[in-house]
């Protein structure tokens, strides 16, 4: 493929949102080393999305500021996590699975959107899309401590898996992800011929910053 996008747009990330942790790394360097097939999915990722089809505006605008949270993004550019959880859902591209006692995943999701509404339009008579980012934490957090028990009538570890499933797996199926986390893309065609713990192939970063542990949801 011979357009490239700017270097802007390919390292997004700031250093305070992990961008340096692998300086110098960009993913879209290893485009010669793949297939014109793989070359095509990674720079579709890239480009402008297409409009939702599985879920409504509302629903947009609800899952919009989940993943927001979910995924800490405060500002753009974002990974656009809705457009590829809306494709997924409709092509019902699901994980195969769903939890007894929940429905498939489809129509989970449109009812833990619309109880998301409902808890915070209980706390601060805003739908959750339009509350502030520290009642939607709150909101959010409720839901998250509430673990084995139930929210609305299901499990809520059951709902924050399913939306943590949904919201990673778009995250980081996206290039901007694999330069947060250092990740070479695809290893088809080429492969990896280092294998082992901290053994880097040629065109691999080390981690600039190897001790800053994750953290969990809430302290």
């Amino acid at each position: 493929m011979s357009r490239s996008p700017e270097r802007a747009d390919r390292l997004p990330l700031a250093e305070k949102h992990g961008g340096g942790r692998f300086p110098g790394f960009d993913v879209l360097d290893q485009t010669g080393h793949w297939d014109s097939a793989t070359t095509s999915v990674v720079y579709a990722r890239l480009g402008r999305q297409p409009a939702v089809r599985f879920f409504s505006e509302m629903e947009e605008g609800t899952a919009g500021a989940l993943f927001d949270q979910l995924l800490d993004q405060r500002e753009e550019p974002r990974v656009p996590v809705v457009a590829m959880v809306d494709a997924r859902l409709a092509e019902e591209q699901t994980d195969g699975w769903h939890y007894d006692g929940m429905p498939r995943d489809g129509q989970t999701w449109r009812a833990t959107l619309a109880w998301l509404d409902e808890d915070a339009q209980r706390r601060c008579r805003h739908t959750f899309a339009t509350a502030g980012w520290t009642d939607q934490a709150a909101v959010l957090d409720a839901v998250h401590r509430l673990g084995d028990g139930e929210w609305h009538g299901v499990v809520a570890a059951h709902v924050w898996s399913l939306w943590t499933r949904y919201a990673c797996t778009a995250f980081y199926s996206h290039p901007w992800a694999w330069n947060e986390i250092g990740f070479g893309g695809p290893a088809y065609p080429r492969g990896y011929k280092n294998m082992g713990v901290d053994r880097l192939e040629p065109f691999e970063v080390a981690d600039a910053a190897p001790t800053d542990y994750v953290r969990g949801w809430s302290s």
